[in-house]
């Protein structure tokens, strides 16, 4: 007897229940090896950036949408105008090759105490609860997610899928193996540690925008 029959028989004894019966322990044992379905909401296809845009601007993130990669510095540069934020920003390696407006200071490590806006390339994103999925790499410093407190992360459409599964169906796919650090971010970082009152930006950037690019 395994310790697992001993642990279930002295359960059923104490329920003062008998042994199992071969049948019931046959159709009990088939259930057990069957691999678990885990029941995700319906997201169309059609509808899966909506849903997404939705889904994340519900916990206080702010979206925009924009046509090619080669706008995404100028829409940056609109953000940093509206929040009086100077013009330097820590910007990821995948994101190397755009073309900055003049004057502006770019730096591609990691993001010091000084940062004060970070932007980022995400390597999925989630349109059943509105997340991104951020991988750590050199390309990716994963101090661009949270030393900023202001944080920008471009998605292509393309990236953007239905459900969390997909995401690790297509990290296989891409033959890479799993970075050390994957993130999944759905808005500004909050507490509401201190008398139940929600405050932004307690352990990451206060504000996160999300460039949807396609």
């Amino acid at each position: 007897m395994s310790s697992r029959d001993s642990i279930l028989g002295d359960i059923r004894q104490a329920l003062g229940r008998g042994a199992l019966d071969e049948a019931t322990r046959r159709r009990l044992d088939e259930r057990s090896a069957e691999p678990p379905r885990h029941v995700r909401p319906p997201v169309d296809d059609a509808d899966r950036v909506a849903r997404f845009i939705e889904r994340f601007e519900s916990r206080a993130g702010t979206t925009a949408r924009l046509t090619s990669l080669a706008q995404v510095p100028g829409a940056v540069a609109v953000l940093a105008e509206k929040l009086g934020l100077p013009h330097t920003a820590v910007v990821g390696r995948a994101l190397g090759e755009l073309n900055w407006p003049e004057g502006w200071q770019i730096d591609h490590g990691a993001a010091t105490s000084d940062a004060t806006l970070g932007v980022s390339l995400a390597w999925r994103g989630v349109a059943e609860t509105g997340a991104v999925m951020m991988c750590s790499g050199p390309d990716s410093p994963i101090t661009h997610n949270f030393v900023p407190e202001n944080h920008v992360v471009v998605v292509p459409v393309e990236r953007i899928v239905r459900h969390y599964e997909d995401c690790w169906a297509d990290l296989r796919s891409a033959g890479q193996g799993a970075p050390r650090a994957m993130n999944f971010i759905s808005g500004p970082s909050r507490t509401a540690d201190v008398e139940q009152t929600v405050e932004l930006g307690a352990h990451g950037p206060r504000r996160m925008h999300v460039l949807i690019v396609g």
